[in-house]
């Protein structure tokens, strides 16, 4: 289930989310920190296989819900590695009070994992506040919803016009029209995705869609355009 993606670090793809009677896949990565410790960023459904093989690797240290929408799988993570310290993105405090937070993610990274990842939070939309990290060893991005793509033929009906109109599906992976019209503070916007494009990024990693294996800063200037064009 785990597929090595490059130096320390590996992704696996998990079920089916629904969402507004959308079906989304959900893909996760697990990084290997300096420390020999994991890092998890948007943890999917744990599977007794998935736990196995996560733990041939190292220890659990730290679930990282990326953004205030990928949280549905933390329970069964909490539960299974009670000692891993669970961060908060923006807006996710107020909606899962019942999770014990150890700390914010923020512009910066955390001390724990500043030497292997960098991280910045990308604000100003009214749908989510996400937090993209980079992984020096693999030269990887990670983004969650904001970039996204989906198979042809993945939707149908009604559901397959509104992800063309909302640019779910194409060629390549883009930013859905939901998330541009809903960038209020663009200032914002363009701020992290200059240090987005500082980062030598040959990788991206999304949730919802293929991965993007080379010239990834060329594509995600690409992918951008409309905030900078």
């Amino acid at each position: 289930m785990l597929k090595h993606f490059g130096p320390e670090i590996w992704i696996a793809d998990g079920t089916d989310v629904s969402t507004g009677g959308f079906h989304y896949r959900t893909r996760m990565a697990v990084i290997r920190l300096s420390d020999r410790s994991l890092f998890v960023w948007s943890p999917i459904k744990l599977t007794e296989q998935l736990r196995y093989e996560i733990e041939v690797f190292g220890d659990v240290h730290h679930l990282v819900p990326p953004n205030s929408l990928h949280h549905l799988f933390l329970d069964d993570w909490r539960r299974a590695y009670p000692d891993a310290k669970i961060w908060a993105p923006p807006r996710l405090r107020k909606k899962r009070r019942d999770i014990n937070f150890a700390a914010d993610l923020g512009n910066e990274p955390a001390a724990e994992w500043a030497r292997d990842i960098d991280q910045v939070v990308v604000s100003g939309n009214l749908i989510t506040t996400e937090v993209v990290f980079f992984h020096r060893k693999s030269a990887t991005v990670l983004f969650t919803d904001l970039v996204q793509q989906f198979p042809k033929g993945w939707f149908s009906g009604w559901r397959e016009t509104v992800a063309k109109l909302d640019l779910m599906v194409g060629d390549e992976p883009a930013v859905p029209r939901k998330f541009r019209n809903t960038f209020l503070n663009r200032r914002a916007a363009r701020s992290a995705l200059a240090r987005i494009l500082e980062w030598p990024a040959e990788k991206v990693l999304m949730a919802h869609g293929e991965p993007v294996t080379t010239d990834g800063r060329a594509f995600i200037g690409r992918a951008f355009q409309w905030l900078t064009g």
